[in-house]
């Protein structure tokens, strides 16, 4: 019981540092309609940023704000100098940028800090365990992200249902031209929401740095699962997208836990091993499947 339990709150915080991802994936293009394949790139460059900040200062803190800072900023100048200019275009020519994107921080990446990955400490406070349950100790930091994400998605909820900012954001998202005709910078609306996008992606690298090693492409390596959690929650849905990425946490994580030890009562340890990695990594997109023959928009569509 023990076990799966801490399997639960691994696949809860895997799911958290998804959406906060998935959230802002799903904002620029259910509102800006715009496929961002460099969105992976800005949480590569807030770890980047809070890993360096961290390795000079020692302050969590500054780390922090450094990676926020600089995910952030990076959104902006991607929209207002790259993305601004192809609102109107095919979506073949916002993939074919973004992709651009992608090679383009990777290297630079690899030229500022070489191919090695940086690891990062967990900031000292944060390095106990916590009792969770009788026999249950969880580490303080992965709980702190955990809490974190939730009070992100309350945040969001708040500023895009209970706003005049959010009233914007989704009157923009529907009525383009009626929004622009009321004297509101649609453009500035724009690079607003692509900046919160940009933060939030930044937020979850600063998270995910003392957990995995900061390293050029680690963006790619967590973005197809981002885009399969915002097609499983509905695009343009933050609801959906925190629904479908604590679903899509929670299934990898058991799935990668408990199929190989399953496998190896019916063939080698080896082949076992190989054979359940293989399989839980095809069990997101098999979710991804079940739920788009049930509910071909997702679970929670924007504009239902």
């Amino acid at each position: 019981m023990g076990l799966l339990l801490e399997q639960l709150l691994n696949g809860v915080q895997l799911g958290v540092t998804l959406f906060l991802l998935a959230a802002g994936l799903t904002l620029v293009f259910g509102i800006m309609g715009v496929i961002n394949l460099a969105h992976g790139s800005l949480y590569m460059i807030g770890a980047y940023a809070a890993a360096v900040t961290a390795a000079a200062t020692g302050s969590a803190l500054l780390a922090l704000l450094a990676g926020l800072a600089a995910a952030g900023v990076t959104g902006m100048a991607i929209e207002f100098l790259v993305l601004r200019r192809l609102y109107a275009r095919d979506h073949l020519d916002q993939v074919l940028a973004t992709f651009g994107l992608i090679l383009f921080f990777n290297e630079a990446m690899v030229l500022l800090f070489g191919r090695q990955p940086l690891f990062v400490n967990v900031p000292e406070a944060l390095r106990g365990t916590l009792r969770v349950l009788p026999g249950v100790d969880y580490p303080v930091f992965r709980l702190l992200i955990i809490a974190l994400g939730l009070l992100v998605a309350l945040g969001l909820y708040i500023l895009i249902q209970r706003t005049r900012i959010g009233m914007l954001v989704r009157a923009g998202a529907t009525h383009r031209e009626m929004v622009r005709a009321l004297g509101v910078d649609v453009r500035m609306l724009y690079t607003l929401i692509f900046g919160l996008g940009a933060l939030l992606a930044g937020l979850a690298g600063v998270m995910a740095g003392p957990i995995l090693s900061v390293q050029p492409q680690m963006g790619e390596q967590i973005l197809i699962t981002t885009f399969v959690v915002v097609v499983i929650g509905g695009i343009g849905s933050v609801r959906g997208a925190l629904f479908g990425a604590v679903l899509v946490g929670v299934v990898d994580t058991l799935l990668r836990a408990y199929v190989p030890g399953l496998l190896r009562q019916v063939m080698e340890g080896s082949e076992a091993d190989a054979l359940g990695a293989g399989l839980a990594s095809m069990g997101v997109y098999l979710l991804m499947a079940l739920v788009l023959l049930v509910k071909p928009r997702g679970l929670f569509p924007a504009h239902a």
